[in-house]
C-alpha cells in the first residue's frame, strides 16, 4: 500500500490562519498602519537630505539602509501577512535602532537635528511595528473568545 504524504497546503488549520490574517490586513486600521509605515520608511531613508545631516556620511548611509529595510518589512505585510507577520518585529527593532543610531554612529558629531529627526522617526517606526505585530494577536484573541 502506497501512501502519499498529505500536503500542508490543505491542512484546515493553515486555511483558517490564512483567512484570519486576510481579515486582519483588510481592515482600515491595518491599511492605515501599512501606509504610515511606508511613509515613515521613506522619510527615514531620505532624512539625511531633508533634515540636512547628509555630511554625517555613516549616519546618512545608516538611515538610507534602515529606511529602505523598514519599507520592505512593513510593505509586504498587507499582501502576504500570513507569511510575513514576523517581519513586524524586525520593524520594531529597526525603530529602536533608529532612536539610538545618532549616538552609536555619529557619536560626538551628532547634531540636534540628527537626534530629533531620528528619535521622532524611530518612535513612530517602533509604534507602527508594534501596532502591526499586535493586529495578529488581536484577531487570534477574538476568535478564541467566540
Amino acid at each position: 500500500m502506497t501512501t502519499h504524504p498529505s500536503s500542508i497546503e490543505h491542512h484546515p488549520d493553515l486555511a483558517e490562519m490564512r483567512t484570519r490574517f486576510e481579515r486582519v490586513t483588510s481592515t482600515p486600521a491595518a491599511q492605515t498602519v501599512e501606509a504610515l509605515a511606508l511613509i515613515t520608511g521613506l522619510y527615514l531613508a531620505a532624512s539625511p537630505w531633508i533634515a540636512g545631516f547628509s555630511v554625517l556620511t555613516p549616519l546618512a548611509i545608516n538611515n538610507l539602509i534602515a529606511g529602505l529595510a523598514f519599507c520592505l518589512c512593513m510593505g509586504g505585510l498587507g499582501s502576504a501577512y500570513e507569511r510575513t507577520h514576523a517581519m513586524a518585529w524586525t520593524a520594531v527593532a529597526l525603530g529602536a535602532w533608529t532612536i539610538i543610531a545618532p549616538w552609536v554612529i555619529a557619536g560626538e558629531m551628532d547634531t540636534t537635528r540628527t537626534v530629533v529627526s531620528n528619535v521622532i522617526t524611530g518612535v513612530v517606526a517602533l509604534c507602527l511595528g508594534l501596532a502591526m505585530a499586535a493586529m495578529a494577536g488581536r484577531g487570534r484573541n477574538r476568535e478564541t473568545r467566540v
